[in-house]
């Protein structure tokens, strides 16, 4: 089975008829509603996206402690690396914290945008920091002029 990613430009059909010619596709409820969410959370909407069908198996015991405890962060809350390490009991570990969360195999289903610097400016991202203050401030936070953010509501 192959799983096909479509956009407006290349429906997933075509990209199917230009690689398997007479061949038919089927839709996966699950991938579908999980693109839709997607979509529909890029585009500002209060999406809570489950863990139920991503496998963390993949991920260390640390890691994995990591990403559940950053999943449980709300929209509209930040943390700090060093917060979360804290709350984790590893206080200094903001670096291990750091590192989880740079391999975080499931970005949008578990924010890990929503940890940033402890001055509160965002820090990176996989995906570049530039989407990362995009995805706060979907999330409703504010930046200065300075990129940092403005009165956060924190969580840990």
């Amino acid at each position: 089975m192959r799983v096909l990613l479509s956009s407006s430009l290349y429906p997933a059909e075509k990209i199917l008829n230009s690689q398997y010619y007479n061949s038919r596709g089927d839709v996966c409820y699950d991938i579908k509603k999980l693109s839709d969410d997607i979509r529909a959370f890029l585009a500002g909407e209060p999406i809570e996206f489950s863990l139920d069908k991503v496998c963390l198996d993949i991920c260390s015991p640390f890691q994995r402690r990591v990403l559940e405890a950053e999943y449980r962060i709300p929209r509209g809350y930040i943390s700090t690396y060093g917060r979360l390490a804290k709350y984790l009991g590893k206080p200094g570990g903001f670096r291990a914290v750091g590192n989880a969360l740079a391999r975080n195999p499931f970005p949008i289903i578990i924010p890990c945008h929503r940890t940033v610097l402890s001055d509160f400016s965002p820090g990176g991202f996989q995906f570049g920091s530039e989407f990362k203050h995009n995805l706060l401030e979907l999330e409703g936070h504010c930046f200065d002029e300075n990129f940092k953010l403005i009165e956060p509501s924190i969580f840990y």
